[in-house]
């Protein structure tokens, strides 16, 4: 429950009160600043509050912006002021405060504070060091006329904007993929609005994209030509639901936590799902290619770690400038070369399409082989460009980046003792060039090495020093943000080679279970650390073995059981089991009971 203070009665026809009970408040009139504070000190200290001025003339929807956003703990628009309940102590400061001016349409600071009361109270919390989200209203109309003329020209603009038609337009993000924007967008807000007048929220929404993928995965499974091209039609509408929930979010700005790792999780179970649907349905057609299929999986994976790297090491940067930064920043302004850019590196919306339409016409082998050839291009083209910015910009990494970056390695506790034991003899080495030889090494020797050979062990432990090497100084350089990426092309690479090597029935699906398993901790770690809650926690890396030492066992389990049949893909699913069983459990029970702020990751574009 939240509830709006009136610090005065609204005029004659005024629609302010209803406009405020339709936004959820419960609305209470104050007959000034003093029973506004009584008002205030009545409301449960758990509750929003919103302070408004009675006079206020406005868009619906900018009062939704300014006091029905969760993600803020103080929001203002002219003439309306809300808190959640990590502000109110400040707000009350404000209160018994005596701050002279208030903060007019236009910014400046002028008028007495008793004329308009919200305005100055928002003032008194920046001042307080309360950070007062003043949402970009565009145009949409929140004013607080000082005379008759003005309402009636304030009124007289806000019949002017249809302020639906710019909450429709909101919804959409302002930057996406080209087949999202021109395909999917144009109606599925319109499938948003229709949600949110009925009360759905983006979770539900959520949830039933993720519903209708498994459905389309299970008709790919089978084999047949009508099986593919429903699954084909059915990816397409688990698409639209998947775009259509982050728009419901925004349209209704339902925010959350829990929705933003939904959504984000949920979208990586969507599209691995539908490969294992397609590796079955091909093996019923007597073609195997759980290869093609777990190798998708690494590049996808990977390529998403570079990005989630590179933000985090640069966002918070210091003299983060670059020329090829310039020039990226010049080519935007070229409406085409936007959308060109967009599109070639294989966002998920053209990526969709192209699985969907693929799927219904070709073969799981084709679509794989269509999947492997254009994302391999996306991910050169991404990290090229990157690698360019970060050469070329003169950064200061933060220690926040840093140990960002070394969460994102997901050091297990052998890499750490070597880190302990090796911190401040490491030499002038860097650590991505340590990272680097490493996973060449590891690479290099589960192809070469032949299967079962207990020299892949000794190989495996030489990774492990290099591992613990490679985090035992800060990720400071600049092109440290490739060392996360790196562990997680060795780790998964080492996994796929040994499960072709091994020729036995199932290690590849086991295979692809495992690493489906390791990389949704790997997500889970990058929506963390998003949401402002940090890494997971220390027992559970430490538990799954981090990235070494699951590397260490695999190749060990090889070792062990190369001649013994079908053991080796019986050790492969259990590790398997065993790491989602423990990394979901901690994940779900971390989000259900989590305090992060409310947010909606955009994550990928679409």
């Amino acid at each position: 429950m939240s509830t709006a203070i009136l610090t005065g009665p609204p005029g004659p026809g005024s629609s302010l009160d209803g406009d405020l009970r339709s936004l959820g408040f419960d609305v209470r009139v104050a007959s000034g600043p003093h029973e506004t504070g009584t008002l205030l000190a009545a409301v449960p200290a758990g509750e929003r509050v919103a302070v408004v001025d009675p006079r206020f003339v406005g868009h619906l929807h900018a009062l939704r912006l300014a006091l029905t956003d969760p993600r803020f703990p103080a929001a203002a628009t002219p003439g309306a002021l809300t808190v959640q309940s990590e502000a109110r102590p400040a707000l009350a400061r404000a209160l018994t405060g005596a701050p002279v001016g208030v903060r007019g349409t236009d910014g400046a600071t002028t008028a007495p504070a008793a004329e308009n009361l919200p305005d100055a109270l928002a003032d008194a919390l920046d001042a307080d060091g309360v950070a007062v989200h003043r949402p970009q209203l565009g145009t949409l109309v929140a004013a607080v006329p000082a005379d008759a003329e003005a309402a009636h020209a304030a009124r007289a603009a806000v019949a002017a904007v249809d302020d639906e038609a710019v909450r429709l337009r909101s919804a959409v993000k302002a930057h996406d993929g080209f087949f999202t924007t021109f395909c999917i967008s144009p109606y599925s807000r319109y499938i948003a609005r229709w949600c949110a007048r009925r009360g759905l929220t983006p979770n539900q929404v959520t949830t039933a994209s993720l519903l209708t993928a498994l459905v389309a995965a299970g008709c790919a499974a089978t084999g047949e030509r009508a099986g593919y091209v429903a699954a084909g039609v059915l990816l397409l509408v688990s698409f639209v639901l998947d775009c259509t929930d982050g728009q419901l979010a925004r349209y209704s700005l339902q925010y959350s936590t829990m929705g933003a790792w939904l959504d984000a999780t949920f979208d990586r179970a969507k599209e691995y799902a539908f490969y294992a649907g397609l590796a079955l349905g091909a093996a019923r057609d007597g073609d195997d290619v759980w290869a093609l299929a777990l190798g998708s999986m690494v590049l996808m994976t990977c390529r998403h770690v570079v990005d989630f790297s590179f933000n985090e090491a640069n966002h918070d940067a210091t003299a983060n400038t670059s020329p090829t930064a310039a020039l990226s920043s010049r080519l935007d302004g070229v409406g085409w070369t936007v959308w060109l850019r967009r599109m070639i590196i294989l966002p998920i919306g053209e990526r969709w399409a192209m699985i969907a339409v693929l799927t219904a016409l070709t073969t799981p082998r084709i679509v794989f082989y269509a999947l492997l050839v254009g994302c391999a291009f996306g991910a050169l083209y991404t990290t090229a460009g990157r690698v360019l910015r970060s050469l070329t910009r003169k950064a200061k990494r933060t220690d926040r980046a840093a140990r960002a970056l070394a969460d994102l390695a997901d050091s297990g506790p052998l890499a750490e003792l070597l880190a302990r034991l090796l911190r401040g003899r490491t030499g002038a080495v860097g650590p991505l060039y340590v990272a680097v030889l490493g996973a060449v090494l590891m690479i290099a020797g589960a192809v070469f090495v032949p299967f079962g050979d207990a020299r892949l062990i000794a190989v495996a432990a030489i990774y492990v020093v290099t591992a613990g090497l490679a985090v035992a100084r800060p990720l400071k350089g600049a092109l440290d943000w490739l060392v996360p990426p790196v562990f997680r092309a060795a780790e998964y690479t080492t996994v796929l080679v040994l499960a072709v090597k091994a020729d036995a029935d199932g290690a590849l699906p086991a295979a692809f279970g495992l690493v489906a398993a390791v990389a949704y901790h790997h997500y889970d770690t990058v929506y963390r650390i998003r949401g402002g809650t940090g890494a997971p926690p220390a027992w559970l890396v430490r538990t799954i073995g981090g990235h070494e030492g699951r590397t260490l066992v695999v190749t060990v389990l090889a070792a062990l059981l190369a001649s013994r049949g079908n053991d080796f893909t019986l050790a492969l699913t259990a590790l398997a089991v065993a790491v989602a069983l423990v990394v979901l459990v901690e994940s779900i029970r971390f989000w259900v009971s989590s305090g992060a702020p409310a947010v909606h990751d955009e994550g990928e574009t679409a």
